[in-house]
């Protein structure tokens, strides 16, 4: 396909703590080796990378490249939504969650290998959905994965606030101490138009299935159907919640009894002491409504 306007490119550096710090200058390399003119984004904070995303973009870019996680992609998003300008990502994060469903696969060359296809004429672009979040103060996110919004939400709050141990053990160390605290939480769910009052441990609203690096908590949602999939766990104990994880990698935990799934296009979730995180970024305190968009995302396609 014809791409009128330079790649703009955006990476951050620190993606995947640091393992592919090598994988943006071969990008650079590779792109301009192939002919396309490039134009790097430079950001050091997660503010200046947005912003020059969204300058980019109305500045004439053909197309948005991310090199990174779903982290960076996440703010990407929220310069594209809209736009009809496409996206195209090298992988380069810790989870790739989203890189994976889209069709760029979690490999960097792979994934080179198809943004080749699609420019070189193999291919083009594709529109998915995304999903719009607007919090309490009604400030508006998009995400394209997961919105967390239970004991996974909780993890990553700890996770978050600790200052040692560094790297991901401290995530680990915060599971166990949220597992020792583990309780059910009152929520209020509003899909399209019908309210359940209910007791949770665990409630996700998808546009894409899966997060953390290949669990898929919603294993049946698909970013071009139109509609966001919930998983929600009712009250478990920590035993069996710790029994009942292992099976989100395969998506056989939606088979467990107390574990029930919903499907709807506009989701309203309420509950207190909540805050959301999504994409693995956080967001909001709850309460927040969720709606699918369907067409907001271009993406670029090997075909």
């Amino acid at each position: 396909m014809k791409i009128d306007g330079p790649l703009a490119v955006l990476a951050n550096p620190g993606a995947g703590r640091g393992r592919h710090r090598g994988v943006l200058p071969f990008v650079l390399a590779h792109l301009r080796a192939h002919g396309h003119a490039v134009e790097p984004l430079s950001a050091t904070t997660a503010a200046e990378a947005l912003r020059a995303a969204q300058e980019a973009v109305a500045g004439g870019a053909g197309a948005l490249v991310v090199v990174g996680g779903d982290g960076t992609v996440h703010l990407a998003l929220q310069a594209l939504a809209g736009t009809g300008v496409p996206l195209a990502i090298v992988p380069a994060g810790t989870g790739n969650d989203f890189s994976a469903a889209v069709g760029f696969t979690t490999d960097p060359h792979t994934a080179l290998a198809r943004i080749d296809a699609a420019l070189a004429g193999g291919g083009g672009t594709r529109t998915l959905d995304l999903a719009r979040l607007t919090a309490g103060d009604g400030t508006l996110r998009w995400f394209g994965g997961v919105l967390a919004a239970g004991f996974d939400a909780i993890v990553n709050e700890r996770g978050n606030r600790m200052r040692w141990p560094r790297g991901p053990i401290r995530y680990d160390l915060a599971i166990l101490v949220e597992l020792a605290r583990l309780r059910a939480r009152r929520y209020r769910l509003v899909l399209d138009g019908v309210v359940h009052e209910l007791d949770a441990v665990l409630v996700a609203v998808a546009n894409a299935g899966s997060y953390g690096g290949g669990m898929r908590i919603c294993p049946d949602a698909d970013p071009a159907d139109g509609t966001l999939d919930l998983t929600v766990v009712r009250p478990i104990s920590r035993t069996t919640l710790v029994r009942v994880k292992p099976r989100i990698y395969a998506g056989t935990h939606v088979s467990h009894p107390a574990v029930d799934t919903y499907r709807a296009t506009r989701v309203e979730l309420a509950a207190d002491g909540i805050v959301g995180y999504a994409d693995g970024e956080r967001v909001a305190p709850l309460p927040v409504t969720v709606e699918c968009v369907p067409g907001a995302l271009s993406v670029l396609t090997a075909g």
